[in-house]
């Protein structure tokens, strides 16, 4: 078993406290690794070498920092492989996703180098006469960035790359429960010499230690985080005691309509993919269905006949496996809380509804619930799990009434053939992102923002790079020796 180290100013290091975390392949319950419960102590430390190393680091041209950032890229997939096995040990996903995990972490690095040459200001004319104005976008400064369990490689490439290409320096805090593909990362780090001492620091430990003494950190100018609204809410109440910026994807319960005039086939399969994917656990994942009572039969038929033929089993044994394990057996235990409690209310077990009979791991099996209403709990917490809940209506204000009905704001979904329905949905659904007639999943080039308690910014293209940067303006006074 694999004892870690923190990595603080370009050097491996011991963390100043004493405690060890185990990390536990959900597949078999086995420890296969341990990671240092780091301390305050440690994270000051961290704080302190990207702090130094911002300003040289900011002064790099920007061609540089993109060339670093494109070989980042160009090494983890030297290590491909590596990276998915060691993804799917500690989380436990399928070989397509994990490898599409991968591959896409890889992407995003290559895709924001590319943004090296783009950053820009602008010149704006004065009311002045012998003036200019210069708007500057410089670096923001110390990034703290905290990497959710979940898709552990893919969100330490949007935290990192986009640091690092628009000139900030960052400290890293991976999940307790998945560090070991950012522990890898960290070892690319390592082997690059273009990269200065301090501009990249991995701090494992807990949340409530490590995030919140980061979050409240007065020489952290930026806390980019993704994970839970509770966990959200305590970096922003550490944060305020500095008026730090925070970047906060937390979490959604979306919504798929599914109308009358919709393909059923095409929303059935991408209905399944966008609960199932990862095990249920993401936040973008469908989590509730409001389908019109016309078609509400055969929409259940084929959404049950997909279940059906979905294969469980620990996904690093059997590449065929579509299913694999929740991260932890609180997990499981939460979503069979909220599914006895469905039941209870009345809702129907269509298919699943209990854990897999499996020797080892946290297996739940992929579950269909129906005659669910809209007032059940089921309905507007998130489950994070291969759960989805489906409820019935009569008319598309109904459907986007109750879509709309929630805490959340991130993700959505609508499927129909008619492109009017589908127009008044976007235009007037609240969420971050609407997908039409397609799986809940976006791109590197859009932007990944939510509404609500669903978070704060955004990630992703322009707009996710820009949130990386500040504004300064200079008022440029000259002489004007003809006047």
């Amino acid at each position: 078993m694999k004892e870690h180290q923190l990595y603080i100013n370009g050097e491996y290091t011991q963390s100043h406290g004493s405690e060890w975390i185990d990390v536990v392949n959900p597949a078999t319950e086995e420890v296969i690794s341990r990671i240092p419960k780091g301390t305050e102590e440690d994270v000051n430390k961290a704080v302190e070498a990207a702090a130094a190393a911002q300003k040289g680091w900011e002064l790099t041209p920007n061609i540089e920092r993109g060339k670093i950032v494109r070989r980042l890229g160009d090494k983890i997939e030297e290590n491909r492989d590596r990276f998915i096995d060691l993804l799917q040990e500690e989380q436990g996903k399928d070989y397509e996703l994990a490898s599409g995990e991968i591959d896409l972490a890889i992407d995003y690095f290559r895709y924001m180098s590319e943004w090296a040459r783009r950053i820009e200001g602008e010149i704006v004319p004065s009311d002045r006469a012998n003036e200019n104005i210069f708007i500057y976008k410089k670096p923001i400064g110390v990034v703290a960035g905290i990497v959710p369990w979940n898709f552990p490689m893919f969100i330490l490439a949007r935290k990192v790359a986009t640091a690092l290409v628009t000139g900030c320096t960052l400290v890293l805090k991976p999940s307790q429960q998945t560090p070991n593909t950012a522990v890898e990362f960290t070892k690319i780090i390592d082997s690059m010499e273009e990269i200065p001492k301090g501009v990249y620091n991995l701090v494992t430990g807990t949340g409530s230690e490590i995030g919140n003494t980061l979050a409240k950190h007065k020489d952290v100018h930026m806390i980019t985080m993704t994970g839970s609204v509770g966990a959200g809410t305590k970096v922003m109440e550490a944060a305020a005691q500095n008026i730090t910026k925070v970047n906060l994807e937390l979490g959604g319960k979306a919504p798929a309509i599914v109308t009358a005039s919709a393909d059923l086939d095409v929303a059935a399969e991408n209905i399944t993919t966008s609960r199932l994917a990862n095990n249920g656990q993401a936040c973008t994942n469908a989590e509730r269905v409001y389908v019109h009572e016309s078609v509400a039969e055969e929409l259940i038929s084929k959404l049950r006949h997909n279940f059906e033929n979905k294969t469980l089993g620990n996904p690093r044994e059997n590449k065929q496996a579509d299913v694999g394990p929740l991260v932890s057996m609180d997990r499981i235990e939460e979503v069979e809380s909220m599914v006895k409690e469905a039941v209870d209310a009345g809702a129907h077990i269509e298919i699943g509804g209990e854990r897999a009979d499996m020797e080892k791991g946290f297996f739940y099996k992929p579950t269909i619930l129906t005659n669910v209403t809209h007032d059940m709990n089921i309905m507007h917490e998130e489950i994070f799990g291969p759960v989805i809940p489906i409820s019935t209506f009569k008319t598309l204000d109904e459907a986007i009434e109750k879509g709309n009905d929630t805490e959340y704001g991130l993700s959505s979904s609508v499927y129909t053939e008619d492109m009017n329905e589908a127009m008044r949905v976007v235009n007037e659904l609240k969420f971050g992102e609407t997908f039409v007639n397609r799986e809940n999943f976006e791109a590197v080039q859009g932007y990944h923002a939510g509404m609500k308690k669903s978070g704060l910014g955004g990630a992703d293209g322009k707009h996710g790079m820009e949130d990386f940067l500040v504004t300064q303006v200079v008022y440029m006074q000259y002489k004007n020796d003809k006047q």
